[in-house]
């Protein structure tokens, strides 16, 4: 696939202009409604499907084939993602007006992340191919260990992320609404909000790890591999405020997303040296997996309404007090003195 400089030019404006549109949509902190959250999906889904179809147009079918099914992978491990947040979101009690913020800097961070993974992926395959062989077994060994931990989810009270970030990082213990950092007595301190947001990071990068090789798995174009990564990721910030309240209806969700990385590493082992799998079967394949993956969950928890999360912990945050919000300093306020001299009369 032959990929111009301009190209990759114009997808990165059209990817900065679409989070420049979110950021400026959502720059006042407020609670996302579930109406809201489905015309965003739907914004976000239709602009990657577009872009799909565009590849389909311009480059082939076997390429537009190609970015669908690495969509759909990352796409639905995305929604793993998502539930992972939203445990995240419950046990430290943030907001729901502050957390698109967070959500905000979290996907940016990836799409960072994910840019570099993809790099570095692409130069180990393109000079060692027997990477591929580690890739498979990896995505193997992945999808039954999923299959196994089914019915495990993360515990945030366990987080050794958290205990290092506050073991290193001064930090208040109450939210300063949606700051991440906040200047008390002179002394510039990290915000529980700063600390979720490292760890909605830290996700991701457990998320990239297994994703990155899956989609290498259904194409091997570095274009391909990054656009659907990009595309997917963009939507989950409104993906996260309509499903987040859903979790409980999706039980067999991650079995679905355990077969489907045992497949892409079955289909990557065979494509090294005993069979090409086309790209319309495994996208078939793909798409069946999924599909009667949510659909068995919701038959199996039909009734059931949206409810929010609940945890039996304590929060290990708080909301500040009008006292304590009033002792803030302006954050920048010291460097500014520093670098202006004093005038002596």
């Amino acid at each position: 696939m032959d990929v111009p400089f301009w190209l990759w030019l114009a997808v990165l404006g059209l990817i900065v202009g679409m989070l420049a549109v979110d950021l400026l949509a959502h720059r006042r902190a407020h609670v996302i409604a579930v109406r809201e959250a489905a015309l965003w999906s739907a914004v976000w889904i239709a602009i990657g499907v577009g872009f799909g179809a565009w590849v389909w147009w311009s480059h082939g079918a076997e390429f537009g084939q190609q970015y669908y099914a690495g969509y759909l992978i990352e796409k639905s491990l995305a929604v793993d993602n998502v539930f992972v947040w939203a445990i995240l979101f419950t046990f430290f009690a943030v907001p729901r007006e502050y957390q698109h913020r967070v959500l905000f800097l979290g996907v940016l961070g990836a799409l960072v992340l994910r840019g570099a993974f993809i790099a570095g992926g692409a130069a180990l395959i393109g000079s060692f191919s027997w990477v591929l062989y580690l890739f498979a077994a990896f995505l193997l060994v992945t999808g039954f260990r999923m299959l196994r931990q089914r019915d495990e989810h993360v515990d945030p009270s366990r987080s050794r992320t958290l205990r290092l970030f506050r073991r290193f990082v001064p930090m208040t213990d109450a939210y300063h609404g949606q700051r991440f950092l906040v200047r008390r007595g002179g002394v510039l301190l990290a915000t529980p909000l700063l600390a979720v947001l490292v760890l909605v990071e830290a996700s991701d990068v457990v998320f990239a790890v297994d994703s990155i090789p899956a989609i290498f798995a259904v194409t091997d174009e570095p274009f391909l591999v990054f656009t659907a990564n990009a595309f997917a990721l963009l939507g989950l910030r409104a993906m996260y405020f309509l499903l987040a309240d859903l979790v409980h209806r999706f039980v067999y969700l991650k079995v679905g997303l355990a077969l489907v990385l045992v497949w892409v590493g079955v289909k990557m082992l065979l494509k090294v040296d005993v069979l090409y799998v086309p790209t319309a079967l495994s996208l078939a394949v793909i798409v069946t997996i999924l599909g009667v993956s949510i659909v068995a969950s919701l038959r199996a928890t039909r009734g059931q309404g949206r409810r929010a999360l609940e945890t039996s912990a304590a929060p290990p945050f708080r909301m500040a007090s009008a006292e304590e919000t009033a002792s803030v300093e302006p954050l920048w306020r010291r460097r500014r003195d520093h670098a202006s001299p004093t005038r002596t009369p």
